[in-house]
Parts: structure tokens; sequence; C-alpha cells
């Protein structure tokens, strides 16, 4: 079992009534996320959250708000994440940038599409950042300074 915390990003990109997502392999198996991954080091957790959107899904974005920080541990794997969810207003996407290689597609979805995937979905935190975004939830950039 991995005891040491995996610290994740992922980004909540609402267009019109759309989130953006990707469709990507995990072990194998087809399922749907937002643009979500680790963070490097020396990088903050803002520029990380960038960094994934863009290598998931060509769209460069402006990171507007924190949404919440999630802790999450797969049953699965026992893997244990500590997830940082930004809210991102989608600016550009820009075509031809080679995509990280597990994924499989980019979608904009409404939220009855992505709970229609709820077996398909990477994690509970999908719908759970999706739920908390719909709610209102949102803090200020600035909270990132206590958490780094």
């Amino acid at each position: 079992m991995d005891k040491q915390p995996h610290i994740t990003v992922a980004t909540i990109v609402p267009r019109k009534d759309e989130f953006l997502m990707v469709e990507e392999l995990q072990d194998g198996v087809k399922v749907c996320n937002q643009p979500a991954g680790h963070l490097e080091f020396g990088e903050s957790l803002i520029d990380a959250a960038i960094r994934e959107t863009f290598e998931e899904t060509n769209w460069i974005v402006k990171i507007t708000h924190l949404l919440g920080i999630y802790h999450y541990i797969a049953k699965s794997s026992d893997f244990h994440y500590i997830r940082h969810c930004f809210i991102a207003e989608p600016m550009e996407e820009n075509i031809g940038h080679a995509l990280d290689p597990d994924i499989l597609s980019v979608v904009w979805l409404n939220y009855e599409q992505i709970t229609k995937r709820a077996d398909k979905l990477r994690s509970p935190l999908v719908l759970s950042n999706i739920d908390d975004y719909l709610r209102g939830h949102r803090f200020p950039l600035t909270v990132e300074n206590t958490i780094v």
C-alpha cells in the first residue's frame, strides 16, 4: 500500500451549461474525468492546474477560484489523494498540440450527460466537484498561500 498521499489538481471548466471533460484510460478501462493530474516538484497548485488542463485538453484556461480541497482514498488501489480542485474560465483552444497519451478524447458534457456516466467516472470526486460548483462553492485564490 502506498502510504504517501498523492497531491493532485483538477479543474472545473464550465462553458454555458457544459463542462470540459476528458475520456481517458485507467488501468485499461475508459473513464470520464475533469482535467486533472499530479503536482510536480517546485510547481504552484495553480500552475499545475493550468498545465494539466492544457496537457489533457489543449485548452488554455484562466484559474478564477479554488473550488475546494478533497481527500479521497481509492478502495480499489489504496491510493490516498489530496485533490485541489479549481474553477477555470476557458480562454483559447490550441489545436495541434499532442494530448497526454492516456487521453482518448476531450468532450464538453452537460450535467445530465455526466450523471448518466456515473459508473464510468474516474472517481466519486468528479461528480462531487461538479455538485459543489453548482452549489456555488468558491474560495479566493489567495487561499493557496495558506496551503502551499
